[in-house]
């Protein structure tokens, strides 16, 4: 594995995320999107269609064990 340094005006994010499903409570590793939300997932035990809770701009930012990174960044 290696480690890259970020530019000097970056800053490293995230990018994995324990997305667990308030239906069924399965839960997977997901790579995030760096540059978008993303607003929609399918439970892969259960199917329910995953969606941002009110105030949530991504389904990582409401069910997620991390949140997306432009959420990250605006937190930064």
């Amino acid at each position: 594995m290696t480690c890259a340094i970020p530019p000097e005006n970056s800053r490293a994010f995230l990018t994995r995320s324990t997305l667990t499903c308030p239906e069924c409570g399965h839960a997977e590793e997901l790579e995030m999107p760096t540059d978008a939300c993303l607003f929609f997932h399918e439970c892969r035990a259960c199917h329910a269609m995953l969606r941002p809770q009110p105030g949530d701009c991504c389904v990582f930012c409401s069910y997620g064990s991390v949140k997306c990174p432009p959420m990250q960044q605006a937190r930064a």
